[in-house]
């Protein structure tokens, strides 16, 4: 064998590397979820984003909410049965309001327990479908987000604030326009928010809650803890599976060449102590 045949053979098994990785790494995940359906008898479905590195050259690619995850999670709940509870475990920054808003009818009307597991944070519109659950599973440290529409670069609510603190004789056309476009999409995602928690909730406390979520009293960052979301009323649980957690490690996080935080990965428990290395005489 010449040294062009093992360059050839040597590039072939990097190119297919990757690949072989990543189907692997479905594999587990496909696992993983069978096995979280066998414990809890539903149907679970997975709504994460990550940026992972699936390309040859290993560029991350930014994830958030499209149509493409509302079309995927239409069909799944449609292939489920209306008797059979269903799971979303969800980790998003958000992403379209169409796309949340689709989601989150859907899990409205499946007859069966619908249940929303939360590890880490979902976001913006992921708050609009987790607001869709019979009950919110999240860990004791994770976070909602308010529900306020953005236009651009510019939250609604601010772009609606420069008509209040400037005379109108002194706002440009394209400022009016947005305001316009502003006004139409509070009172749109407000609505939205009010119908999606009518039923679990009195109207006096839906409409409550709608105000609150998208009335701009936050920046669109602002992280709403497990203590402040059982104020606002929502059916917040902190019992997440093992499972769940474990599913999030087959979804990685694309990063640089080190990994920036390190630890042993097994659970640790009162009494017991830490794993110790053998010293070698």
């Amino acid at each position: 064998m010449d040294f062009t045949f093992l360059l050839m053979l040597f590039l072939i098994i990097s190119s297919l590397q990757p690949v072989i990785r990543q189907k692997i790494l479905e594999a587990n995940r496909t696992k993983m979820l069978r096995t979280l359906e066998a414990k809890r008898g539903s149907r679970v479905i997975a709504l994460i984003h990550r940026q992972e590195r699936l390309s040859f050259l290993g560029f991350p690619l930014a994830r958030y909410i499209d149509i493409n995850d509302s079309e995927e999670l239409l069909r799944a709940i449609k292939l489920t049965d209306p008797k059979i509870p269903i799971d979303l475990i969800l980790h998003t920054p958000g992403g379209l309001v169409l796309a949340a808003e689709q989601i989150a009818t859907a899990l409205c009307r499946h007859t069966a327990k619908v249940t929303v597991f939360i590890p880490h944070y979902a976001m913006s519109g992921g708050t609009l479908i987790a607001l869709a659950a019979d009950e919110i599973v999240m860990d004791e440290n994770a976070v909602l987000g308010p529900v306020d529409p953005q236009l651009g670069q510019h939250p609604a609510v601010s772009i609606l604030a420069v008509l209040d603190q400037k005379n109108i004789d002194k706002v440009d056309d394209e400022t009016l326009i947005q305001a316009d476009m502003a006004r139409k999409a509070l009172r749109q995602v407000k609505d939205t928010v009010k119908r999606i928690v009518s039923e679990r909730m009195t109207e006096e406390a839906a409409e409550n809650l709608a105000e609150i979520m998208t009335s701009g009293r936050w920046t669109h960052d602002y992280p709403i803890s497990v203590e402040e979301a059982r104020q606002l009323g929502l059916p917040i649980n902190t019992d997440v599976p093992t499972e769940v957690y474990q599913l999030m490690n087959l979804f990685p996080q694309a990063g640089g060449g080190r990994p920036t935080v390190e630890y042993i990965p097994v659970p640790y428990r009162e009494h017991q102590p830490a794993p110790r290395s053998k010293n070698v005489s």
